[in-house]
């Protein structure tokens, strides 16, 4: 039964511009006979950007002959009241920065791939991104103070942290596109060779494989895999043996894509347990960082890539000027795109669908020796009424070593910046597992504080 509160969900998507999630947000809100007669608020601060997405959201609406209100603004105030789902997915100029980010840590000996998480990359975007979501955390208790907040911004754990210990009287969780459910389980049930491919995927299989994943979100890991309660996991590893050195992971073509199932292996053949999202675990790892006396037969890690992002999201947009122009068909856009992780997420939540997924949220118990405030990505009944993560176990010793320091850099990380405190911004760069030097933390600091000037807030240079 559809709770009559959300009959006609509104979803206000702050950060409409970005196309990691804007488009995906359209598909669903038109495609979900559960959210298609509610209200999708667009807000981005590019108005060009916002009136595209606004005017695309309209025509695939009207294609689909659904009643999906849509509405835009460059003011969030403008639309946030009576919200039910606020989602937060906004990144001012990411590649530009994040292309920062990487080249001065790299200066320094610091190898990310990614930029966006851990290592200096995560804690200044971090600076960058977690002063607006508080601020955008301040409107919601003012204006929909009963909408659910969902962070989609990395570092989903620093900022997801942020909003649980920061704005308590809101209700929020963290998402990370990376464990979608069910393809995320799928895909292990391949590798397992319990099925051939997705579509044979269906209920009883899934009730039959018992499938554990948890950690800190990009640092997971799989635990324990059985089916009909026999131990799957080593067939799993032997595919990703057998397939390393071919790997072009999840579609991505630049440094994050190198080498993972080769490092996948590697990580399990040390752990006995297997990363699930290797393309960023291997940046949170110090064994690829190029620090070696002697050659490794799995290279370093390659930086992140700014001019080749670029293209990709100029290629984005010229999709979407495609589809408004009307090169490409409106019917075409439902083809191209698919289900998003998030809104999959708030149709269950609407249409009280009783479907578990992988949120970012408070530990309370789920891995048994590990803190209850432990804010980690976990597999989670979800509703109205809350965020439920079903039962783990135990971290095994290692990984939960390593789990708690790259909690220990998050924590202080958000921390940091909502104080405003420099002490804690450089201890949070003296705990991070990639930093060897205090002295070129130090300067790694100096040089982002000054290269990013336009885009950290004043207070830190008074």
């Amino acid at each position: 039964m559809m709770d009559s509160n959300v009959s006609h969900p509104k979803v206000v998507v702050i950060g409409a511009g970005s196309l990691f999630f804007g488009r995906q947000s359209i598909w669903q809100m038109v495609h979900s006979k559960y959210l298609n007669n509610g209200t999708l608020s667009l807000v981005d601060t590019d108005e060009e950007k916002l009136s595209k997405m606004v005017r695309l959201a309209e025509m695939v609406a009207k294609e689909n002959n659904v009643s999906l209100k849509v509405e835009g603004s460059t003011n969030r105030r403008q639309v946030l009241k009576g919200a039910d789902f606020v989602v937060l997915s906004f990144a001012e100029d990411t590649v530009k920065y994040r292309g920062i980010d990487c080249q001065v840590s790299l200066k320094y000996g610091i190898r990310m791939c990614s930029g966006d998480t851990i290592g200096p990359g995560g804690i200044f975007r971090a600076m960058r991104e977690l002063p607006i979501i508080m601020e955008c955390a301040k409107d919601v208790e003012e204006l929909c103070p009963d909408a659910w907040v969902i962070n989609y911004i990395n570092p989903s754990t620093v900022h997801g942290i942020a909003l649980s210990r920061y704005a308590p009287k809101l209700k929020s969780f963290a998402l990370c596109d990376s464990h979608h459910m069910p393809h995320k389980k799928a895909y292990y049930a391949i590798r397992a060779g319990i099925i051939q491919d997705q579509s044979e995927f269906n209920e009883e299989i899934d009730r039959r494989f018992d499938f554990r994943v948890a950690g800190v979100n990009h640092f997971t890991w799989l635990l324990k895999a059985e089916y009909d309660g026999k131990d799957v996991m080593a067939p799993i590893a032997e595919t990703l043996r057998r397939s390393a050195g071919t790997e072009n992971n999840g579609g991505d073509r630049g440094a994050k894509a190198l080498y993972n199932d080769a490092i996948t292996y590697e990580l399990y053949n040390i752990f006995g347990c297997i990363p699930t999202c290797t393309a960023h675990t291997k940046e949170y790892v110090r064994y690829w960082q190029g620090l070696g006396k002697t050659e490794d037969a799995i290279p370093p890690l390659s930086i992140w890539e700014t001019e080749d992002r670029y293209k990709r999201h100029e290629e984005m947009w010229r999709q979407v000027d495609d589809f408004i122009s009307g090169k490409y068909s409106i019917a075409d856009y439902m083809k191209s795109f698919g289900p998003d992780h998030a809104t999959d997420i708030i149709e269950n939540m609407v249409g009280n669908l009783n479907k578990r997924f992988f949120i970012n949220t408070l530990n309370n118990g789920a891995v048994t020796n590990m803190n209850n405030d432990s804010f980690l990505e976990l597999l989670s009944e979800v509703s109205m009424d809350g965020i439920k993560p079903l039962h783990i176990g135990e971290m095994p010793r290692g990984i939960r070593g390593m789990q708690e320091l790259v909690l220990d850099t998050h924590e202080l990380t958000a921390e940091a910046v909502v104080e405003r405190s420099y002490t804690k911004l450089r201890r949070a760069m003296m705990t991070d597992p990639l930093v060897n030097s205090i002295h070129d933390a130090d300067i790694i600091i100096k040089e982002l504080l000054e290269q990013e000037r336009e885009v950290i807030p004043g207070y830190w240079y008074e």
